[in-house]
């Protein structure tokens, strides 16, 4: 697995409005990669949730939140419109399926989708924080906020 101190590979990925997001666009920001294993799920919707509404905050910190999944687009689009996401970014780790998640070393092979896990990038794109979370396990989002006051 990706670890702390190692650099994120560069990526583009399909948003919820299906639009091109690269990781190119995030130079000198955090970022949170908060992954989930599929959309529709209701410990995911909690996690996607919480990105949106602690986005105040997390702009305070100079940090962008990105929910990540092996869903499709359009999929993601509906559920973001469901959720009432409407700020955070929903990036579908489409195809080639589950590539990031599979360089990252957290897909889950036997299901098909990734890890729940969450990823803190600094602002060079290197892992400050990296925690995998049970499947069934809601990320806790003081967690990560207070590691980025820190």
């Amino acid at each position: 697995m990706i670890s702390v101190g190692e650099k994120i590979p560069e990526f583009t990925l399909k948003d919820q409005n299906n639009n091109d997001f690269s990781s190119k666009e995030l130079k000198g920001k955090r970022v949170l990669l908060s992954f989930h294993p599929l959309a529709w799920t209701s410990v995911c919707a909690a996690q996607m949730k919480s990105l949106e509404e602690n986005l105040e905050t997390f702009s305070q910190l100079n940090t962008v939140p990105l929910g990540l999944s092996v869903d499709q687009p359009f999929c993601k689009g509906a559920w973001a419109k469901d959720l009432g996401i409407e700020n955070v970014r929903l990036l579908a780790d489409f195809w080639p399926h589950g590539d990031l998640a599979k360089k990252l070393d957290i897909f889950r092979e036997k299901y098909g989708t990734s890890e729940r896990a969450n990823i803190i990038i600094d602002e060079e794109g290197n892992v400050v924080f990296f925690k995998v979370y049970g499947i069934k396990e809601m990320p806790d989002i003081d967690e990560i906020l207070d590691f980025l006051r820190k």
